[in-house]
């Protein structure tokens, strides 16, 4: 079977190259290509090539007619009529051209004779730096070398290694990346000082170059393997001393050690040549992660140093802290008699503590008693605590690792009564870049010579409520009237900067508002909440959110105008730092519908505006004589007199009137609560009441008042209190005006009175009214009917109301006085909501007794 697959083999190559040797004399069968003087040229020299056809290869009709091409790749770049073409070719580039020669018969087909290529290059340099080095006492010899220019043709290298006793080890290689060999031969150590010597040789069909001889022994060329294997140990868990170890070869005579922190990039070298295999560090720093390295070395001064070993990567053991805490404190008066300390330290270096800090301990003591009054531990870095605001108190605070504490830092802090350093002067803050702040200031005047040293503390601005940041501070000179900062600095944020001028237990600062690279807000605030208070409109928002900020905000603006109104909105600028989310407008007019919304500022530029709300202001309603569902009032003009008395009489009347307003049930009024402090209310307002009187005709039996009895259709009507057409007030109740939707909701859909028949125009109760005279009104004369009485006049009859109330009628019919001396006067009064308000009328005919008046209550307009 085996030899039956190797026969197959065999036929199937000797096929292949048949058909290869066909192939080639099928493309030349018409004719030949020759060049002189070589295929292979170097650069800048000439060839000829030649371009012959073979006997009856020529146009089948005319032999005449034959015509000879020859390309150079696609170029023509010789023709001619005949069986033979030659061509002189100069200024070839370097690398391979290729011709082709054909036939032409006819103007449209050419058939192809034969080709040719020609490679242009140059011969090849001397190989330089030639190298050679065994890795490891185990190893082989590896030869590098540097080949020179490219030849552009298929050139050999080849390396010859000759050794003591004549011997010799030689090996090739061809091609663009042929520049070191591995000959394969191991050095030994037995004979350390014999002599070797490596040349290399390259050769192409342009010519050959070699190598100056490379001579070396075997401590020349022998690198160690690097080291493994590599541990610490530090003696008692300490820095002060530690041990490192590692494995080598067995001929390796020098070491050198590298090391240093993670966090550098610098090395520090050092020799280990004391001990094999051990070196001491006496320089490590605690707590801290480093990378060691070594290299090995065969002879002093002969040979290379290996190739460094892998990285061993350790940390060392902790050590007690060194060092003090950077503490910043701040004092807030609480009340009369204690004040509040909070105190805030930075984060220790790794080099000051030394190891991990688990906690930090805190002491606070008086030093009038000198008895520590308390000692806390705290895992944050700050601290927090009341004391009393006279006296002087000392603070310490330590940082404490596994292995110790760190030397206290010590804040002295005297009565927050006491006098304090003055303040730096015009502080001011500019973005530097997108996280960058400079800060500068002036010194605090005269005290400027007492500062030790000034403070920049600041803290980001969140919205009110939120969490509070962090508080950053940087200590500089007091000779120095600025700093940048740019720690814990964001772009697009608000910072609260002071600056403090520090001098003993003396200090004295000044704060300002200052953002790095900012600008306009990206929303306005979202108003939550609009109502009425006091005539006014309370405006209640949400803040900006922070990241939405972009900067210090300025100010807010509040806008409002009309619904459905082109006019130019009004505003109310608000600074930011008054606000506390909530303003109020005044100028809001009632029963208008306005349309709100507000913007938020920075020194870059306004915000969007944020949402949009509607709201209308209802504001009071007019006084007016009216009857509420749940009480009936019978208003009487007992005379018209001085307005300054009327005046006080009416507000004395709304006094004793006000606890009734709101009762559910119609009292008794002859012994109604208002009625029996009445006398008392009146007697206390020491009112000339008695001056009054005698002016007026007494006669000796009060004359009986004349009352009309009036049949009335009642039609009550309603409408909005935003209503824009809403009459005024002096428009009466009978130039009210009715909308279509209000006038819908008539007598119709009430109850019926008991006492009305509107259909057969019976009468209805009688509805009854006081009356009295003025100081010249004669007998008989009657007070003409009252329909509303205005906000300065209320009657000063002393008379009741029965409690046998029903039904009123809506509209006012105008009742003629026979002798028309006095004019109606019309007063009004609002003291009841508007939606449960309704008019009352009056109207005066036959003569009615007090016992006989009736009044009645049902849905009223105002």
């Amino acid at each position: 079977m085996a030899h039956t697959v190797g026969g197959c083999s065999l036929a199937l190559i000797f096929i292949i190259v048949l058909l290869l040797v066909k192939a080639n004399i099928d493309a030349c069968k018409r004719g030949d290509v020759t060049v002189e003087p070589s295929h292979v040229i170097s650069l800048g020299s000439a060839v000829n090539i030649s371009c012959s056809l073979k006997p009856e290869q020529g146009c089948p009709q005319y032999s005449s007619l034959n015509r000879l091409i020859l390309y150079k790749v696609n170029e023509k770049i010789n023709l001619l009529h005949g069986h033979f073409l030659s061509s002189q070719v100069t200024d070839l580039p370097l690398g391979t051209t290729v011709f082709f020669c054909k036939l032409a018969c006819s103007k449209k087909k050419e058939l192809r004779i034969c080709g040719a290529e020609i490679s242009v290059g140059v011969v090849p340099e001397q190989p330089q730096n030639l190298s050679c080095i065994q890795k490891g006492e185990r190893g082989t010899v590896n030869c590098t070398w540097d080949r020179g220019r490219d030849t552009h043709l298929y050139t050999t290298y080849t390396l010859q290694l000759n050794g003591p006793k004549n011997l010799t080890w030689q090996k090739q290689c061809n091609g663009h990346y042929c520049d070191h060999l591995d000959l394969g031969v191991n050095l030994i150590p037995e004979l350390p000082e014999s002599s070797y010597t490596a040349k290399v040789t390259a050769t192409n069909r342009l010519g050959n170059a070699s190598s100056f001889p490379s001579t070396f022994t075997f401590w020349d060329i022998v690198r160690p393997l690097p080291p493994c294997d590599i541990r610490i140990k530090c003696v008692n868990a300490s820095v002060s001393r530690c041990i490192l170890q590692w494995s080598d070869e067995g001929l390796v005579l020098l070491n050198r050690l590298r090391y240093r922190p993670n966090s550098s990039w610098s090395w520090k070298m050092v020799s280990a040549t004391n001990v094999k295999g051990r070196h001491d560090l006496l320089d490590l720093k605690p707590f801290t992660e480093y990378e060691f390295q070594i290299s090995s070395k065969l002879h002093l001064y002969k040979g290379s140093w290996s190739d460094w070993s892998e990285s061993l990567r350790t940390q060392t053991p902790e050590e007690e802290p060194t060092g003090t805490l950077d503490v910043w404190y701040m004092k807030q008066h609480i009340d009369y008699s204690r004040q509040q300390i909070s105190l805030f330290w930075k984060n220790m270096s790794l080099s000051e503590a030394r190891g991990k800090i688990l906690h930090y301990r805190v002491t606070l003591q008086e030093v009038a008693g000198g008895k520590v009054t308390l000692q806390n531990i705290t895992e944050h870095t700050s601290w927090t605590w009341v004391i009393p605001r006279t006296g002087n108190w000392v603070v310490t605070v330590s940082a404490a690792n596994s292995k110790g504490s760190s030397l206290p830092t010590r804040i002295n802090i005297t009565d927050l009564l006491g006098p304090g350093l003055p303040a730096p002067r015009q502080v001011s803050a500019n973005s530097k870049g997108v996280d960058n702040i400079m800060v500068t200031w002036e010194p605090p005047g005269k005290a400027a010579p007492a500062v030790q040293e000034y403070v920049v503390e600041w803290r980001e601005l969140h919205p009110r409520g939120g969490t509070q940041p962090p508080l950053n501070w940087l200590r500089t000179t007091p000779y120095n009237v600025s700093a940048l900062i740019s720690e814990n600095i964001k772009p697009y944020s608000c910072y609260e900067i002071s600056v403090y001028a520090l001098s003993g237990d003396q200090r004295g600062g000044s704060s300002i508002r200052a953002n790095s690279k900012h600008k306009a807000p990206l929303s306005g605030p979202h108003i939550n909440a609009i109502s009425e208070e006091k005539g006014s409109v309370l405006i209640s928002w949400n803040e900006v959110p922070a990241q939405e900020q972009m900067g210090c905000l300025l100010h807010y603006r509040i806008y409002w105008k009309e619904q459905d109104s082109n006019s130019q909105p009004q505003l109310c600028e608000i600074p930011y730092r008054v606000s506390l989310n909530s303003h109020s407008i005044d100028s809001l007019q009632p029963r208008v519908t306005y349309v709100l919304w507000m913007t938020a500022l920075t020194a870059a530029g306004e915000s969007p505006p944020g949402n949009k709300r509607e709201f209308c202001l209802e504001g009071k309603a007019s006084w007016s004589v009216f009857v509420a569902p749940s009480i009936c009032i019978a208003v009487v003009i007992v005379g018209i007199f001085s307005m300054r008395y009327f005046r006080q009489k009416v507000f004395v009347l709304l006094s004793a009137l006000r606890p009734q307003w709101c009762s559910k049930e119609i009292p008794d009024p002859a012994n109604s609560t208002w009625a029996k402090k009445y006398p008392i209310v009146e007697e206390k307002t020491q009112l000339p009441l008695d001056r009054l009187l005698t002016d007026w005709p007494n006669p000796e039996e009060p004359e009986t008042l004349v009352i009309t009895e009036v049949l009335h259709q009642v039609t009550p009507v309603f409408r909005h209190p935003c209503h824009p057409n809403w009459p005024d007030k002096g428009q009466g109740v009978q130039g009210h005006y009715t909308s279509e939707e209000d006038t819908g909701y008539s007598a119709s859909s009430l109850p019926p009175s008991k006492a009305l028949i509107a259909e057969t125009g019976q009468l209805v109760d009688l509805y009854k009214m006081l009356g009295s005279r003025g100081p010249d009104s004669k007998p008989g004369h009657l007070v003409s009917p009252l329909t509303a009485l205005p906000v300065d006049y209320l009657p000063t009859h002393e008379g009741y109301l029965p409690a046998n109330i029903e039904y009123l009628p809506s509209h006012e019919v105008p009742v003629t006085d026979p002798l028309e001396e006095l004019e109606p006067q019309h007063i009004s009064l609002s003291v009841f909501p508007s939606s449960s308000l309704h008019p009352l009328t009056f109207s005066c005919d036959k003569k009615l007794t007090l016992d006989r008046l009736k009044m009645g209550c049902s849905s009223l307009m105002l």
